[in-house]
């Protein structure tokens, strides 16, 4: 009988192949790599729909949703301000109404308006004592250019006038002509403190009449209430000593054109 010897016995029974475990072992790791992959990719794609999902009502709500809060009448609120009694030049009458806004940012507009015949609107006084939401100057223009029923249009210069605040700008929309109809703006903005006089007119028959008019409704603001702000009492009271009286001509200085000079330098 041949006998086998232990190196014999103890060789592989599938000699030149891989055993059969390690095979089944690689097929399992593949298998669970491409699952693996899988779960991933599906796991991507549901984050994908979710955030296009998101968004899409982002977009929706904000579709929906109220504006930003903004300006709201502020019914239980004092007046701050007034016109003090006419002098005997001044034609300038009482204001119609007189509205009080107020922003969340802290911002207040006290708002003086004079109506003509219908209700029609002829004139208007805003004082603006900003908080957080005070715009640019650009910005300021264009609000004007709003309230005088000129959305939209850009305003040019119109000459100053001297008021007890000091100069004031005035400003009409670009290439309107002078007429009994059209409007006079003005805007003055003061740093410290802070706080803004604008608005419009268009009162009187002649650029010079308008102008009074602004002239003296300026000159005529005074301060009822500071409203715990001593250094807006204060502004007020140096203003007041440098009021003077209402005046119906407008001199060379502060005519809306340029003045004429004849001669060489």
């Amino acid at each position: 009988m041949q006998l086998f010897s232990a190196e014999e016995s103890a060789r592989s029974p599938y000699p030149g192949e891989i055993h059969p475990k390690l095979t089944n072992f690689a097929d399992e790791v593949c298998a669970t790599l491409a699952r693996l992959f899988a779960y991933v990719g599906v796991l991507a794609l549901f984050g994908i729909l979710g955030v296009h999902a998101w968004d899409q009502l982002q977009i929706d709500l904000g579709a929906d949703a109220p504006p930003p809060p903004s300006w709201s009448v502020a019914d239980r609120s004092y007046p701050a301000f007034a016109l003090s009694p006419p002098d005997a030049s001044d034609k300038t009458e009482k204001p119609d109404t007189y509205v009080i806004l107020r922003h969340p940012g802290g911002g207040r507009k006290d708002i003086l308006r004079w109506s003509g015949a219908g209700e029609k609107p002829v004139g208007e006084l805003e004082i603006y004592r900003p908080g957080s939401e005070y715009g640019s100057a650009s910005a300021a223009q264009a609000g004007l250019a709003g309230r005088m029923a000129a959305p939209g249009a850009a305003l040019e210069a119109a000459g100053v006038i001297e008021s007890k605040f000091g100069s004031v700008a005035l400003l009409r929309p670009a290439g309107e002509r002078e007429g009994s109809g059209s409007c006079l703006g003005f805007l003055r903005r003061i740093d410290s403190p802070a706080f803004r006089l604008s608005g419009w007119s268009c009162q009187g028959d002649s650029l010079p009449a308008r102008r009074a008019t602004i002239e003296c409704v300026l000159n005529r603001l005074v301060l009822l209430t500071s409203g715990n702000d001593p250094k807006l009492a204060e502004a007020f009271a140096r203003a007041e000593l440098k009021r003077g009286a209402c005046t119906s001509s407008a001199d060379w200085m502060t005519e809306a054109a340029n003045p004429s000079l004849r001669g060489a330098f």
